[in-house]
């Protein structure tokens, strides 16, 4: 005769060895540290400060130019 096993065990285990393969593929197509959004968002600050540093002059909808 075979071994007896715990089906209910045997589903959750199943169960846990997909979530980890899933969070696995997760981490790869979706991981980013903290450090590196900070250093992303850092950059794209200072893109930012420098291009408004540039502008010749403000294009508010409201005012009209001279």
């Amino acid at each position: 005769m075979g071994e007896v096993i715990n089906l209910r065990l045997a589903r959750k285990q199943r169960a846990r060895v997909d979530a980890a393969g899933r969070a696995d593929q997760n981490r790869r197509v979706f991981g980013r540290t903290g450090a590196e959004k900070a250093a992303d968002a850092a950059v794209k600050a200072r893109l930012e400060a420098t291009l408004d540093g540039a502008r010749l002059e403000s294009l508010a909808p409201d005012e009209t130019p001279e």
